[in-house]
């Protein structure tokens, strides 16, 4: 019997072995996880902080005894694979029972990514949190249930005893304006904080277009949060706990801070066994998610990516890329040989009233880096037929390609629901599929006055480019 042994138990670990079991029962899956957690959406724990989500477990896709009663799959938490060896194919996990030494024919390293902690003084202080794990949103939600008054409010139509309708006091520093920090920025405001974020650079989102992240960033004002761009985090102060957040120019008094400034792949245990790093310092694979050492593959958080316009490697720790890559080497493990695909960058994000979403190329230089003579319009238009009741705009950024027309990328930006991100589909098949400008302003997309003008807003934004190109 095969042996496919997995390091790491959330989406790419857990959708690969998933997949090998259901190609091939007769596949001995072993997995390691040295957490309790298996198998959960990481990108909810913002909701579940904020109280739109009642219980971490809501956040689990399959529990533990799920994976092992009805796939049949050898799932160990809270052991840590300690040690790979490629040449006699054994991992060494360590667990509170001892060292266990496990063969493999085949070798997945899933081991995600762990949230940047930058080095600045007082950054240990009791206080400081940040958002990586299922212990995180669990610590900060904890932080936020502390903030409360005592009593619990009943709300039926949502069960008992919801906690987060009590009302908090006091200031936070968020450090960090991207996914994180703007989607922690609405779940801590939403609890009456007063929510100060800090972000180096000079416009939060930074890979979104300049226009989306201006409307990102004015909404964000218009909902009290005070916000810090081109100001950079020089420490944390504090007696025992965070008191204050200290920058060149200022000092804001708050109760605690949260540090949402990126991740980066956990890499250690490749290294150690000789799996080759690529440009990005996350693990190398080739299309069918290879490394360097036979029958070891890499996917999820802590591996690169082939970036579909481009062509180069980059590294995207997005949930989608995690999962599909999973699934493909599930199905190479069981015998079907299967790419895990290129990345786009599509992401998207809700903050507080409004939607954004962005895919493909879209910063300048980076498409000058790789041979391309990029050209952006941004346009506005309703979201809507202008005679129907409700509706708002929606604000489109799309680069080309001066010399093939190409499209390159695409970022929206429009009022929560009304349809920023679910457009957004429509350029990420554009960009993948190395569409025209013109090409794409004859996409047949869907018209009703309550979901759209007679001409998509995606397409206004193809007429425009395409006129100045």
């Amino acid at each position: 019997m095969s042996t496919f042994v997995v390091v790491g138990g959330d989406a790419a670990g857990m959708s690969a072995a998933s997949k090998a079991k259901r190609d091939d029962p007769d596949l001995d899956v072993v997995v390691f996880e040295k957490g309790e957690w298996v198998s959960y959406g990481a990108c909810g724990l913002p909701y579940y902080i904020k109280g739109e989500i009642q219980t971490l477990e809501e956040l689990v896709s399959v529990t533990p005894e799920q994976f092992r009663q009805k796939r049949d799959i050898d799932l160990r938490t809270g052991h840590e694979v300690v040690d790979i060896d490629p040449d006699d194919r054994v991992v060494t996990a360590r667990s509170e029972g001892g060292e266990t030494r496990q063969s493999y024919d085949h070798l997945l390293i899933a081991t995600g990514a762990a949230a940047v902690v930058p080095p600045i003084d007082g950054v240990d202080i009791e206080g400081v949190y940040t958002l990586g794990s299922m212990t995180d949103g669990k610590e900060l939600r904890e932080f936020v249930a502390r903030s409360r008054e005592e009593s619990p409010v009943e709300q039926p139509d949502r069960g008992p005893a919801c906690h987060f309708l009590e009302s908090c006091e006091g200031a936070v520093g968020i450090v960090g304006g991207g996914y994180i920090g703007v989607e922690m920025a609405e779940a801590l405001a939403a609890n009456d904080f007063e929510v100060h974020l800090f972000q180096r650079g000079d416009r939060v989102l930074k890979t979104f277009s300049d226009a989306t992240s201006e409307s990102v960033a004015e909404h964000l004002r218009e909902q009290d949060v005070a916000l810090y761009l081109g100001s950079e985090v020089e420490g944390f102060e504090g007696d025992g706990t965070v008191e204050a957040v200290r920058t060149a120019e200022k000092r804001i008094e708050v109760g605690m801070a949260l540090l949402g400034t990126g991740v980066r792949p956990r890499t250690a245990l490749a290294e150690d066994a000789g799996i080759e790093l690529g440009p990005t310092g996350a693990i190398e694979t080739d299309a069918y998610r290879r490394t360097n050492r036979p029958d070891v593959y890499a996917a999820g958080d802590c591996a690169e990516a082939e970036h579909v316009v481009t062509g180069k490697p980059v590294y995207v720790p997005l949930a989608l890329t995690a999962n599909r890559h999973g699934r493909a080497i599930g199905q190479t493990i069981a015998g079907n040989p299967t790419e895990g695909g290129g990345v786009a960058g599509t992401a998207a994000v809700k903050a507080f009233e409004i939607e954004a979403a962005r895919t493909g190329l879209l910063d300048h230089d980076i498409a000058r880096d790789a041979g391309f003579d990029p050209v952006t319009e941004t346009i506005e238009a309703k979201s809507r037929a202008g005679y129907y009741p409700e509706g708002g705009t929606v604000g489109v950024t799309l680069t080309a390609d001066r010399r093939s027309n190409r499209v390159l990328g695409g970022s929206l930006v429009s009022g929560y629901g009304e349809g920023a991100v679910h457009r957004s589909h429509a350029l990420v098949g554009a960009v993948t599929e190395r569409i025209t400008v013109g090409e794409l302003s004859n996409y047949d997309l869907a018209y009703a006055p309550p979901f759209n003008t007679t001409w998509d807003p995606i397409l206004t934004a193809a007429k425009v480019l395409g006129g100045k190109l």
